[in-house]
């Protein structure tokens, strides 16, 4: 008697702990969805307006500016960046020089805003910039938090807005060592769509 006794509070441990297990794993599946990485203006959002980080490279290297208000209406690929020193943050850097080059006619505009408290960001930055001839793309620093109401994740180390007429058309955000060249290609093929001629 004792011993059914014992297998059948043994069966209800066992059952009760599967069902915790289940549980365990449906909450971990829903969190990873919550959890998508979400940085920077949305995809319709307008842009929060005027911020003023210090330009590096450009016609006003060494001074603060507002890029937001240089280039106005016409489309524009913004980044925020957190690791100057990243292989693939250079490289989509420089894949951003380029595409801004190519688009020229649609008077495109391009910078990178890298989020750091580190005094030597902008040396290693500018250093960068005359190594890679870059023409078309401007490099800037600003502090961590990033600029007001432009939501920045602290757990992004890339947020990619492409955005015209002051509205995000397109946001990728990638944590540190997530972005790929495919990432890469994908900005590409976005800003040749934001500066595609309107069909009418």
């Amino acid at each position: 008697m004792g011993q059914s006794f014992f297998t059948v509070i043994l069966q209800e441990f066992r059952m009760i702990r599967n069902l915790m297990v289940a549980g365990l794993v449906a909450l971990v599946g829903g969190l990873a969805v919550a959890a998508e990485l979400k940085s920077g203006p949305q995809s319709g959002e307008k842009l929060p307006g005027p911020f003023h980080p210090l330009n590096v490279n450009g016609d006003k290297a060494g001074e603060k500016q507002c890029l937001y208000c240089k280039f106005g209406d016409s489309p524009v690929a913004m980044v925020f960046a957190r690791t100057p020193e990243c292989p693939m943050t250079q490289k989509l850097i420089k894949a951003i020089d380029a595409a801004a080059a190519k688009n020229a006619k649609s008077e495109m505009g391009a910078y990178v805003v890298f989020l750091t408290d580190d005094d030597k960001a902008a040396d290693k930055l500018k250093a960068f910039a005359e190594k890679e001839n870059l023409k078309n793309v401007i490099l800037a620093v600003d502090n961590p938090s990033g600029p007001n109401k432009y939501n920045v994740s602290k757990d992004a180390d890339l947020t990619v807005v492409l955005y015209s007429e002051r509205t995000a058309k397109a946001n990728m955000a990638f944590e540190k060592g997530k972005i790929t060249d495919k990432d890469i290609t994908a900005v590409e093929a976005g800003i040749t769509s934001l500066t595609a001629p309107v069909k009418k």
